[in-house]
């Protein structure tokens, strides 16, 4: 990535908001952060902030509280367009996403650790977790031929999919989005465009990538057995309600995407791009290979909306039929446990909005939508009259949050931070934070996992001040907390796991 000319340097404009300057033709960048979030954000991204700004079409981007380097633009950032759609600024995981099972369970009921243990056991025979891990790493998963995978991929949420996979057909009315259509608002442009990806070599494996639905990936990815805290104010407590969340009872908060299929889609997607701007000789904004873009209307864009959807129904599914087999492992040691969703929310998607009156592709990369009460788009909704609900991870032993974002949320293209975001890289944490450290501190906290070591790069010192991150964002106005979640035990990648 070259950087261009810049002093790179923040302006504040408040105690929680500055502006990035670009040039003088374009207007200023804006970052969330306080003081202590501002110096978290090294010099490549904010280069990258500016090279996205720079790009074709791009119209607004905005760097959130949790930024970092990421691939094409930062993660952490919103970057719209009304003209040009941008697969760099979505990710090689479509529609990596946040969802929160809420459980009738009290929280005393996972008090004992040999409850947690077993329960941890029961979820990992249903749910594999790992890079590349599906239904033959899970006895208990559920069987997904590539029939009703294609089915998943191209009606995400529906009727017939949840049925046949034992989900709760009403769960798809507490998602951001339970399905998604085409380029052109259709289903069939999915169903000819899979017809044509299936006879090329990048889907070759497509049977198999089925068999990873209900299943967690490697890395930052994650399920977590979490007891919900409602917020001591009566608005909290009314927002609380509508949601369905339940104070001192159990939940569980899980963090995952679409797994190998969105990645197959999202690099096939880059490689045919960065194609044809080699072929045509067509500049690259900053130089950056991962910042190819296509205007909207053509057919590169058709293509890249089409596989991009087909991903996102993916991930849809998957979170969906993860929260239904964890229901089932908690039945199984706690019988008689009812749950129910609360919420299934992406942080890596474009989505089609109107922003101040004009309709635009809004690409959330790492970046969480944060509609308050009474937006126009919420109309028909559960959560009309209060805002969604708006799902932060941020550590184990920190704990994560409810928010529920509020009218000042205009000024960040409706968005927030999608959790803490990465303040070491993976390298360099496994170079500076020690295993037993981390461990120690886990169990200090009575945290147990599913892993023999917990993961160095994952550490909860691997990433920024959460309770900072959420300062910077209920002081800036975009959301108010709602409930914090304490963590009880975590689900991570099982390449280890603990028999």
């Amino acid at each position: 990535m070259k950087s261009e000319p810049n002093e790179l340097k923040l302006i504040p404009t408040s105690d929680c908001v500055s502006i990035l300057p670009v040039d003088s033709h374009t207007p200023p960048i804006k970052v969330f952060g306080n003081d202590a979030i501002r110096k978290t954000f090294d010099s490549a991204c904010l280069q990258q902030a500016i090279n996205s700004r720079r790009a074709p079409g791009v119209t607004q981007l905005v760097l959130n509280p949790d930024a970092h380097l990421g691939y094409g633009a930062p993660v952490g950032c919103v970057m719209a367009s009304p003209t040009h759609i941008y697969p760099g600024p979505v990710g090689v995981d479509i529609k990596c996403s946040m969802s929160l099972l809420q459980l009738d369970l009290d929280g005393s009921a996972v008090d004992d650790r040999r409850v947690r243990r077993k329960i941890i056991d029961a979820i990992c025979e249903r749910t594999p977790t790992g890079t590349g891990r599906g239904q033959r790493n899970a006895p208990k998963s559920r069987v997904v031929s590539a029939e009703l995978g294609t089915q998943a991929v191209l009606e995400g949420a529906s009727l017939a999919v949840c049925e046949q996979l034992g989900i709760p057909p009403e769960w798809a009315e507490y998602c951001e989005d339970s399905f998604h259509l085409g380029h052109d608002e259709t289903r069939d442009s999915l169903g000819t465009r899979l017809d044509w990806l299936l006879t090329q070599p990048s889907m070759r494996n497509f049977t198999e990538k089925m068999t990873q639905l209900g299943s967690y990936g490697g890395g930052n990815h994650f399920g977590e057995c979490e007891i919900v805290s409602i917020e001591n104010n009566d608005r909290a407590r009314a927002t609380a309600e509508t949601f369905g969340l339940q104070d001192g009872r159990v939940a569980f908060l899980s963090h995952c995407g679409s797994r190998g299929f969105g990645h197959n889609l999202a690099t096939g997607q880059f490689r045919a791009l960065q194609n044809k701007f080699a072929k045509w000789s067509i500049p690259l904004p900053g130089e950056d290979r991962e910042l190819v873009y296509a205007p909207l209307g053509s057919t590169e864009a058709n293509a890249y909306l089409d596989d991009m959807a087909m991903g996102a129904n993916f991930a849809t599914v998957n979170h969906l039929l993860i929260n239904a087999l964890v229901l089932e492992a908690f039945q199984e040691i706690c019988p008689g446990t009812q749950g129910r969703l609360v919420y299934f929310i992406s942080h890596n998607i474009a989505r089609r909005e109107i922003l101040d009156n004009q309709k635009v592709w809004v690409h959330r990369k790492g970046a969480t939508r944060a509609f308050p009460a009474n937006h126009h788009a919420l109309a028909g909704t559960p959560f009309a009259a209060t805002g969604h609900p708006i799902l932060l991870p941020g550590n184990p032993r920190d704990g994560s949050a409810v928010m529920v974002g509020e009218p000042g949320a205009v000024e960040s293209c409706y968005s927030v931070n999608h959790g803490a975001g990465r303040i070491l890289g993976r390298k360099q944490a496994k170079r500076e934070l020690d295993q037993k450290t981390i461990d120690h501190d886990l169990d200090q906290h009575d945290i147990l996992s599913n892993c023999r070591a917990y993961p160095i790069d994952e550490a909860p010192d691997a990433y920024k001040d959460f309770n900072e991150v959420l300062k910077t964002v209920k002081q800036a106005g975009l959301a108010s907390e709602v409930a914090r979640l304490r963590a009880r035990f975590v689900i991570k990648d099982g390449s280890d796991a603990d028999d």
